[in-house]
């Protein structure tokens, strides 16, 4: 049953992943007794990567779901309280803002942490999903580096796609460019450097019919191959490869939002350069939701943390304010009295 009163906040942390555990962290650390809301991923994109080489402190691979949990258990054990439901309304309108959970379940939050991040784009077919996280992946500065001297696939043709598939050149024997049309959307500097490079074959006018794979005798998976469908001829072929990069775009999680808060091509909040602070003040966004270049878990996390840090400082500047306020007003209603009465009038 939804509580009849909203329940009080000093921070709302709303989304998981590496923005929203730090910034859970922080915000714990700082004594706001955070209260974070998981919403529909606990844990973010990082718990469908398996392996995650570039985190910094760990010299060895770990798990995506792995680094999640630890983080999940440090939040924890600073003083973080978790709600395991997604945020279905937010009123910015006035603060505190009001938040309402799937449950009906209703909070004011002083200061709100929106860490909801953003989800690749995917082709929608079932071997996409079967191989996702074992030679599919949406993140080529991610997982690149696992594909050394191997074949990969780049599917997209816009910015991200053109600009993964140079990168990929870095490790891979072999890119191919997969696109559904004859010409690249992406800008004429990066569609000049693709077409010059060696290493990289644009297949044009093509789909992915299926993304072909094996298990191994371990039980192991992995992808082995792409059968392409031309989009005009309707003819069949098969690409031998190790893995396939799908870019064709991200879609932040910031619906909860519209209308209230500023946002910019793609859907990505709007935040004050340099800083975490949207256009309104106690609301703060971090990570991929506002992050539409970087989109690493790293760079998530140091926004995290600069939001629980600009939280904690707007609500220590106020509770000092209000304590200037009371102490006048208290000054005022004693302004009549004597010295004698007033050090009796204290001490009461």
């Amino acid at each position: 049953m939804p509580e009849s009163t909203p329940r009080p906040l000093r921070c709302a942390i709303i989304g998981t992943g590496p923005a929203g555990w730090t910034a859970a962290i922080y915000a714990a650390r700082g004594l706001l007794s955070p209260v974070i809301f998981t919403g529909p991923q606990d844990g973010g994109q990082l718990t469908i990567t398996t392996d995650v080489e570039n985190y910094p402190g760990f010299a060895e691979v770990v798990q995506g779901p792995w680094l999640m949990d630890q983080m999940r258990d440090q939040a924890v054990h600073m003083g973080t309280e978790i709600i395991g439901e997604i945020v279905t309304k937010a009123d910015l309108s006035s603060r505190p803002f009001l938040l309402e959970t799937e449950s009906g379940a209703q909070f004011l939050a002083e200061t709100v942490i929106i860490a909801t991040g953003a989800q690749a784009k995917w082709l929608g077919i079932e071997s996409e999903k079967t191989y996702q996280g074992f030679g599919v992946s949406a993140c080529a500065t991610c997982d690149g580096f696992f594909y050394r001297n191997k074949e990969v696939a780049v599917v997209g043709g816009g910015n991200t796609a053109v600009e993964e598939a140079l990168f990929l050149t870095k490790f891979a024997s072999r890119v191919y460019l997969i696109h559904r049309r004859e010409n690249l959307r992406a800008e004429k500097i990066l569609v000049e450097r693709l077409l010059n490079d060696p290493k990289i074959e644009p297949i044009w006018n093509v789909a992915i019919d299926e993304i072909l794979g094996e298990t191994n005798e371990f039980g192991g998976m992995g992808v082995t191959g792409v059968r392409l469908k031309h989009v005009d001829t309707g003819n069949m072929r098969v690409v031998d490869l190790d893995g396939v990069f799908i870019a064709i775009g991200h879609a932040p999680a910031s619906q909860l939002f519209e209308g209230q808060l500023e946002t910019k091509q793609g859907g990505y909040l709007v935040v004050e350069p340099g800083t975490p602070k949207t256009s309104i003040k106690g609301v703060f966004a971090a990570g991929d939701v506002t992050d539409d270049v970087y989109r690493q878990a790293v760079t998530a996390a140091g926004m995290g943390c600069q939001a629980a840090l600009e939280a904690i400082r707007l609500l220590a500047e106020e509770d000092h304010h209000h304590s200037l306020l009371t102490a006048k007003d208290i000054e005022e209603d004693f302004s009549h009295l004597t010295l004698e009465q007033k050090k009796v009038a204290t001490k009461s």
